[in-house]
């Protein structure tokens, strides 16, 4: 690939066959157009809408509850088989929407391509449009336009273009046509422009050098093809239970059968018993579980600042290892703030954050008031006078039109009272000298008390040569040697706080007739000038990011910085939001560059923060981290972090200073831009696998019970304690509502002291098996010695025993959801109303459960007789048992372990 930056104009002419002065031909564009293809992004492989809706009943979960639909609705079931069904079609609407949506992502690069531009065809400027533009076409630019190309620029005045989508700069590059070195990063080829970019002021002309796919933008778009997202922990674990829980079940069911054929039960009966057990042991209500549990976890987000597209995203969140963030505009404010100013005897550090007005001056530990601090007044007036910003209002949220250093220096201006329109008001515009990247400084000459005055600033060396008085608390004095190494020092010290510094000058011109439009000359207005201050600049870290970062390193998580910032710059914000810590490392983009992949994965879990880096770099990192295993979070804003965002485990997008194709290539979008709101979504991903673990444990409780209950009663020639119709009633009623109920549980919010979860730990772990065998043990042991005191003991008919275990295992269940809300905490330690909905749910089913013991038409559908406040109460006291056993083991349990610990 040719380093166009590194070549002159001559060898560009040649290189390219074009001629500077008159560009190419039409035709010529015609047979390039053949050659090269029009100038816009190929379009990644399409899916249809079909197809993608198709993929969705590819897992086999899927399948078994369809399977699960099918045979309730041959049982008669009917209202249980639709109920299945349904959540089988809201999973794969919702999966189908999810994808769909993803596929727009490489489509959405094509918006950012500009629709016409304007060339040198035969020697005349011409519109076209901008898929017609062909290599060694002649671009000219303008502020406000779209770059339609990558470009060489063989002129440049005063050009500014604004690079952020494509490297994350955080500044509008000042653009020059020197050649450069060949080993120049691409934040720094300012003799380039690129397609996607934007150009901020000033104006141009350059040799278009690639397009289409062999632009910059286009190489991202190839990467954003190849950038695969995987399916998520949760999907990868559901798949695995689904997988695990369909044969245990099958098996267990298939043994009950055959010791019951052997034993002689009637072959009708002993099918629609073990089909029906089959139905309730499967617990397909867990993917209406996890929807809900993600659904409602999406809307509590949307309250703390995240927009969820992808579900499945807020689960993985929950068990992130490492977070990639971007710096500007999420973990800094992404609004250029000046924050320390230097006078000849003062220094003042400026408080308030971004655009906002409201700050205060402070030296020492005094605030000080710039009306009655003259040296600070002249300073920040100077700044406000030589200034081509605007400082606007949108919604009350202050905003600057024009570049965003100027706009700084009138922020801090309107801190001191001092506006914009009182500056042009009292001190009209006479001309300006304007800033480029030789001179170095900006001018602008001012008629102040029927005077003019000119108003300088720009670098200290540049300044600080033209003057030859300085402004001190005693008024205005001559320059002295120690004054200029004195401020030279001072210079040195906000520059390795990462502060960007301007030097501010002012100078009464002695010609009285000088007025407005009169031709002015650099070298006689630039001179014997009067230094006022240094102003030092930063694009602030968010006041709420160090807390967020603490948050991150006590959940256990690495938070990793990534820029296309200086390195300078991005140290110090590394430092000051605790990124970087005692033995952690920076790494350069051309650093990045000599690591293979093996050496970067090496060395990746040192480095935290990441300087000068591109799309590729972003991109290996993030693969990096995956292939040491972690589930790595990626967030960004600019096009060249979508591949990265797309490839990483949860992609984050930033919502209002992101880009479309981010945003479409993004898992989740954060509406405020802020790194803290991206904490708050990974306690909430925690906090629903929390409530998804706990309610699968609920249900594989209570399938379990109902299998032991089954399969002990075959092994001791008992009739069969359960009727199918029991068991679907349980399933749906009992079971079914209480869960979906439990995964509405409110999160601990705790749930970020703790390190985060393997995402390889499966869903379905050995705990969970042996807490479930002694659960459904439990339950079975109080069912079948109901049954067996109402069949042996008492002398009640069949039907009647059946009831009372069938009762008691009802009453079990709804009672065990209370207990299953914390593997830790007891039910008295945890409010019954802290979550309403289960309370209602459990209420709801004794009702439901007392009721069709006492409406004719369901004691005749369940075969069941109305029951005695007698034996209401020994059957809620039999259910009360395994709750009340659960919960003294939580007490021993726990009470043990904490004492062991201390």
């Amino acid at each position: 690939m040719t380093a166009w930056h590194n070549q002159s104009t001559t060898e560009l002419e040649n290189l390219l066959a074009t001629d500077t002065e008159k560009g190419i031909s039409d035709q010529e564009a015609a047979i390039r157009l053949t050659q090269y293809g029009p100038n816009k992004l190929r379009k990644g492989k399409r899916f249809s809408a079909l197809t993608i809706f198709m993929a969705q009943f590819k897992s086999l979960i899927i399948w078994v509850l369809i399977g699960a639909a099918v045979i309730s609705t041959a049982l008669g079931e009917t209202v249980d088989g639709i109920a299945i069904i349904a959540i089988v079609i809201l999973n794969a609407i919702i999966g189908f929407v999810q994808e769909y949506r993803a596929e727009k992502a490489a489509a959405a690069l094509a918006h950012l391509a500009a629709p016409h531009c304007r060339v040198i065809r035969d020697g005349h400027s011409a519109v076209v449009a901008a898929t017609e533009i062909a290599p060694g076409d002649i671009l000219l630019l303008e502020g406000g336009d779209l770059v339609a190309a990558d470009a060489r620029l063989i002129e440049s005045s005063v050009l500014h273009v604004n690079e952020a989508p494509l490297t994350g700069e955080s500044q509008a590059v000042d653009k020059l046509t020197d050649t450069l070195p060949l080993e120049t990063p691409l934040a720094e080829q300012q003799n380039m422009v690129f397609l996607g970019t934007s150009v901020t002021n000033g104006s141009g002309r350059a040799i278009v050098v690639n397009t289409g796919m062999e632009t910059q933008l286009g190489r991202i778009a190839k990467l954003l093809e190849t950038a695969e997202s995987g399916e998520t922990p949760l999907q990868r674990k559901l798949d695995k239970a689904g997988h695990f829980l369909l044969w245990a079940c099958l098996g267990i069911v298939t043994l009950i059968f055959s010791l019951g054929w052997l034993r002689g039960i009637a072959p009708f009966e002993l099918f629609l018993s073990t089909v029906s057990l089959a139905v309730a042991a499967i617990p397909e209500g867990l993917p209406a579980v996890v929807t809900i549990a993600l659904a409602l976890g999406v809307q509590r987000m949307v309250l703390r600042n995240a927009l969820v597209r992808h579900m499945a995203a807020v689960e993985t969140l929950g068990c992130a290892e490492v977070i990639c963030t971007d710096k500007t505009g999420t973990l800094t404010m992404g609004e250029m703030t000046a924050r320390k100013l230097i006078t000849a005897d003062s220094r003042y550090r400026i408080t308030g954050e971004g655009y906002a007005t409201e700050g205060v001056f402070i030296t020492g530990n005094t605030e000080r008031v710039p009306s009655e601090d003259p040296q600070l007044f002249a300073l920040l007036r100077a700044a406000a006078a030589c200034n081509d910003a605007e400082l606007a209002f949108v919604n009350d949220r202050p905003i600057v039109v024009g570049d965003t250093t100027e706009g700084a220096l009138l922020v801090a201006a309107a801190k001191a009272n001092i506006t914009r329109q009182a500056i042009e008001t009292e001190m009209p515009r006479l001309a300006t000298l304007p800033f480029d990247s030789e001179r170095k400084r900006m001018t602008i000459i001012r008629k102040q008390e029927e005077q003019p005055w000119a108003f300088v600033k720009g670098a200290l060396e540049v300044i600080l040569s033209r003057c030859t008085l300085i402004r001190t608390e005693q008024g205005v004095k001559p320059l002295s040697e120690a004054d200029r190494t004195r401020l030279l020092d001072a210079n040195k010290l906000l520059a390795e706080e990462a502060l960007r510094v301007l030097a501010i000058a002012e100078r009464p011109l002695t010609n009285p007739g000088f007025e407005k439009g009169t031709a002015v000359s650099d070298n006689e207005i630039e001179k014997e000038l009067i230094f006022l201050g240094l102003i030092g600049l930063q694009d602030p870290p968010r006041a709420e990011a160090k807390e967020a970062v603490a948050k991150c390193k006590r959940a256990g998580i690495k938070a990793v910085m990534i820029t296309g910032d200086h390195p300078d710059t991005a140290r110090a914000i590394g430092y000051e939001l605790g990124i970087l810590g005692k033995g952690d490392e920076i790494l350069v983009g051309n650093e990045l560059d000599r690591l293979d992949e093996e050496a970067l994965r090496a060395r990746i879990a040192r480095v935290s923060v990441y300087a000068r880096v591109t799309a590729e770099h972003k991109l290996r990192i993030v693969r990096a981290w995956k292939g040491r295993g972690k589930v790595v979070a990626m967030t960004g804003d600019g096009v060249n972090d979508a591949p990265a965002i797309k490839e990483a485990s949860i992609g984050i997008a930033m919502g209002l200073t992101g880009t479309e194709v981010t945003k479409e290539a993004a898992d989740i979008i954060i509406t405020d831009d802020n790194f803290a709101s991206i904490v708050a979504a990974v306690e909430e991903g925690r906090g629903i696998y929390d409530n998804i673990a706990k309610t699968l444990a609920y249900l594989l409780g209570s399938s379990a019970g109902e299998l032991i209950v089954m399969l002990i009663a075959i092994l001791l020639g008992w009739p069969l304690p359960l009727l199918p119709l029991y068991l679907l009633w349980i399933n749906l009623v009992t079971d079914g509502f209480a869960a979906l109920a439990l995964s509405t549980d409110p999160i601990d919010r705790g749930v970020l002291n703790r390190p985060p979860r393997s995402s390889q730990a499966p869903l379905i772990s050995r705990d969970l098996i042996k807490m479930t065998l002694f659960t459904g043990s439990l339950t079975a042991s109080v069912t079948l010695g109901v049954f067996a005191y109402e069949l042996y003991l008492m002398g009640s008919s069949l039907e009647q025993a059946r009831d009372a275990a069938f009762t008691v295992l009802v009453i079990a269940g709804l009672l065990r959801a209370f207990g299953a809300r914390s593997e830790q905490r007891t039910v008295w330690e945890i409010s019954l109303f802290s979550n309403l909905r289960l309370f209602l749910v459990v209420a709801a089913g004794f009702a439901l459960q007392l009721a069709i013991h006492h409406i004719s038409v369901f004691q005749a559908l369940f075969k069941i007789e109305p029951i005695t406040l007698a034996q209401c109460a020994g059957w809620f006291a039999a259910g009360f048992i395994p709750l009340i056993v659960l919960e003294l083991r939580k007490v021993i349990r726990y009470r043990s372990a904490s004492i062991g610990s201390k």
